[in-house]
């Protein structure tokens, strides 16, 4: 249950809903947008007598909301959530956010080298694993903490912040000291106990849509995080398993359409995943800015032939530098801007 108070409503009327709200036996969030105060209802708000609330002072209206996610849920934070990853980065509000980089850190010569060409093409954060999930256990899963080391190091040459996944519970304290964005992966997004732990770290959480997850249960992932108290979520649509077997998944840009509808939460879209198709990534960021996403995670790769990770769906930095001119442009007609 959601309610809403009238503009120029007084501090005693606010205080009012707010101890009408709580004898009905639930927790009251408070969310002030540029113009609305909304009280949300944590808990079972059967107690609330909605007539009773609706005669308030200063009241204009309750709502009862169905979805079961609350935090993440628009009507609670009507206004869109601006999550900083670094100073002067940000994802949400006008500016897009673009994540450039290797699927995986190989050596210090080749993240760094990498690194400086991203920043200098306008990529505002810098991508790369250091644990690799992969489907095969005799494929290259990652250089682990030297790789972190690395993207550290990368770091300190270019000044980008730094995103990469988490695959573990054990690593919380690491990355939450050494990396800028953590990101849990599509085959991670329902471990509901590394989703709790975050919800403690005081990190912005990139948090990738799973292979088969409905919108709902993509929220509802993003709700275990929010209610742990980090309200610093980034979606990530990253391209779902269907029947098609032309691409590596089935990129569906109705999701940011839909979740940007339904949630406050920053949006961004991962067309290397989506597609597996280096070929396909430059159309498919530039759909993703005109469907209204946030932002952009490429995977960018000075030698995708080479590559020891998903270098068939990996773009050159030649490649990188004319697919940022083109976001540039489509963004402007959108209403947005790098």
């Amino acid at each position: 249950m959601v309610v809403i108070m009238k503009p120029g409503h007084s501090k005693q009327e606010l205080e009012h809903a707010i101890q009408e709200m709580e004898r009905g036996g639930v927790n009251v969030m408070i969310s002030k947008g540029a113009e609305t105060t909304i009280l949300g209802a944590e808990g079972n708000a059967q107690g609330i007598d909605i007539e009773k609330m609706e005669s308030l002072p200063g009241v204009e209206r309750v709502m009862r909301v169905s979805e079961p996610y609350k935090k993440a849920n628009r009507k609670y934070h009507p206004d869109d959530s601006v999550v900083e990853i670094a100073p002067g980065a940000t994802v949400g509000g006008k500016k897009l956010l673009v994540v450039a980089g290797p699927c995986s850190v190989e050596s210090e010569e080749q993240i760094t080298a990498i690194a400086k060409e991203v920043q200098q093409t306008g990529a505002q954060a810098l991508r790369g694993g250091a644990f690799k999930p992969r489907t095969s256990p005799y494929s290259f899963q990652g250089m682990g903490y030297t790789g972190l080391d690395l993207l550290e190091k990368a770091r300190a040459a270019t000044g980008l912040p730094v995103v990469t996944e988490l695959m573990s519970t054990d690593d919380i304290g690491y990355f939450a000291e050494h990396v800028d964005v953590i990101q849990v992966g599509a085959r991670n997004m329902q471990n509901f106990d590394l989703l709790k732990r975050l919800g403690k770290v005081n990190k912005p959480i990139l948090l990738k849509r799973g292979l088969s997850a409905t919108i709902e249960e993509w929220l509802m992932s993003a709700e275990y995080i929010l209610a742990g108290g980090n309200p610093n979520v980034i979606l990530c649509e990253r391209g779902i398993r269907t029947f098609e077997t032309f691409t590596r998944n089935t990129l569906d840009l109705s999701a940011v359409l839909a979740v940007k509808r339904q949630s406050h939460l920053p949006v961004v879209v991962d067309p290397s995943h989506a597609s597996g198709q280096a070929w396909m990534v430059e159309r498919m960021s530039l759909a993703a800015i005109a469907a209204g996403a946030d932002g952009l995670i490429i995977e960018v790769h000075n030698d995708p032939v080479h590559a020891l990770c998903d270098g068939q769906q990996s773009i050159t930095p030649a490649q990188f530098r004319e697919l940022m001119a083109k976001v540039g442009a489509v963004a402007q007609c959108v209403g947005r801007e790098l």
